[in-house]
């Protein structure tokens, strides 16, 4: 694909389909190996399945560094290869892996330190905690292959390639339904590990993902650059990793935040407001895929583009992915609305805990057609290589905005739990269309200090 795609060159409505589609399929199966994983927790026991439950905030800070690398990787190559430097887009590719590394042992040395802390603040207790760790160590001292991946990761997608990595989705879904009951219970030689075993069938398929987008990179136009000189670290690649990855790392953070801190509002009506809202929440993530996918798209094509000096092509590509988001959620809106509690009721059968979650899905498709608007905009900010304005849009809108504005309706106007969600949307919209009266003015700025520069 790497070859036959030009991200400089090739119609944008045919580019957002080819790269979109692609990552959007392997966020399916993504989210399809998470509830596998759930689904197996619940045959080894209850507490297997709180277990995993606990782990995942923990586990986040890997999916945020992850996130963050993956964002910078994929920029600073785009970029490069937009402004035909290959030789300093290879450069990247390497200084990327050795980034990922280093980072890794960081981020293992983390967790495998504060995970008794974090985890006794979320409630648990000693054989809680054990039990947690022996799932989550394991994770953790497989950082390392997360990050390498997802590094590599960033180089294909920097070249429009994003069928590689849903390739690796896939077949890492179907391997994690053979290895999770081989390595939970143990047949043969193989003993049983238990909570541990989910880990480890993690683990295996990372690492058979992980060589294989190390073959597609080693198949890619760029590897004719790749010396083994360009393995030696070199500060100034390093510190432009730095400078872009961190403030996306942090904006994933704070998603974190915001879950916690809706969840911190809705815990006021009972554990079965809450159960509905993680279910619906579930829902909603679903219909959000291609969004997900388009956010990678927008970054891919952006990069390149903008290295390219192609600045109209950028505003082109910014128009119709949003057009085609917000056209995808309004459609996606009416089908959650109408079908709120049937979906909910796939999650749970208590009729409280479907209701509750029902009401949210039906703001939640009011909410829907803004989204689009965050997720492209982001996409953008890390594209032309302005990541901190990333990070200021998800402290105001998943932290700031938000807390103050529940603060003050659920606890000062002593608001109902619906209330919780009708804030939301109002935040969202708001913040929504400060973003669009605000990103015509961002983006003719950065376009006349890259032209001034370039002039220079």
């Amino acid at each position: 694909m790497s070859k036959s795609i030009k991200l400089t060159k090739d119609p944008i409505w045919t580019l957002l389909r080819r790269v979109t589609i692609p990552a959007s399929v392997g966020s399916l199966f993504q989210t399809f190996y998470n509830l596998v994983d759930t689904w197996f927790a619940g045959r080894i026991s209850a507490e297997a399945i709180g277990a995993i439950a606990k782990s995942f905030p923990i586990y986040f800070t890997i999916i945020a560094v992850g996130v963050g690398l993956g964002a910078a990787t994929n920029a600073l190559i785009g970029n490069s290869i937009g402004e035909k430097k290959i030789r300093i887009a290879s450069l990247y590719v390497a200084q990327s892996l050795i980034f990922a590394v280093l980072v890794s042992i960081i981020v293992t040395i983390f967790g495998l330190n504060a995970s008794n802390y974090l985890l006794s603040v979320m409630g648990s207790d000693e054989a809680g905690i054990i039990l947690t760790r022996e799932y989550l160590d394991i994770i953790f001292y497989g950082t390392f292959i997360v990050l390498i991946q997802i590094s590599l990761n960033g180089t294909l997608n920097a070249q429009g390639d994003t069928r590689s990595y849903r390739n690796v989705l896939i077949f890492s879904f179907f391997l994690n339904i053979f290895l999770n009951p081989l390595f939970i219970w143990g047949y043969g030689f193989i003993p049983g590990f238990g909570i541990a075993g989910l880990a480890i069938a993690t683990v295996i398929s990372q690492s058979i993902g992980t060589i294989y987008l190390a073959i597609k990179v080693n198949n890619c136009q760029i590897r004719n650059y790749l010396k083994p000189q360009c393995f030696i670290p070199k500060f100034e690649y390093l510190k432009s990793l730095t400078n872009q990855a961190v403030p996306v790392m942090f904006s994933m953070l704070f998603i974190g935040v915001g879950i916690f801190n809706i969840l911190y509002f809705i815990g006021k009506f009972g554990d079965l407001a809450t159960a509905g809202y993680g279910a619906a929440l579930r829902v909603e993530q679903v219909f959000l895929l291609p969004v997900i996918g388009l956010n990678t798209a927008v970054l891919s094509i952006g990069g390149q583009n903008f290295g390219a000096k192609a600045y109209n092509r950028i505003r082109e590509l910014y128009t119709k992915a949003l057009f085609f988001g917000i056209s995808f959620m309004t459609v996606a809106g009416v089908i959650i609305f109408f079908g709120a509690e049937f979906f909910v009721s796939l999650f749970t059968d208590n009729q409280e805990a479907v209701m509750s979650g029902a009401i949210y899905l039906k703001v939640a498709a009011l909410i829907g057609p803004i989204y689009p608007v965050f997720f492209i905009t982001t996409a953008v900010f890390q594209a032309v290589k302005k990541p901190l304005y990333s990070l200021y849009l998800s402290i105001l809108r998943l932290t700031a905005f938000p807390f103050l504005s529940l603060w003050y309706v659920i606890n000062i106007r002593g608001g109902d739990y619906q209330d919780i969600f009708y804030t939301i949307m109002v935040t969202n919209w708001a913040m929504g269309i400060a973003v669009l009266i605000f990103i015509g003015y961002f983006l003719n700025n950065v376009f006349k200090q890259n032209k001034a520069i370039f002039s220079y």
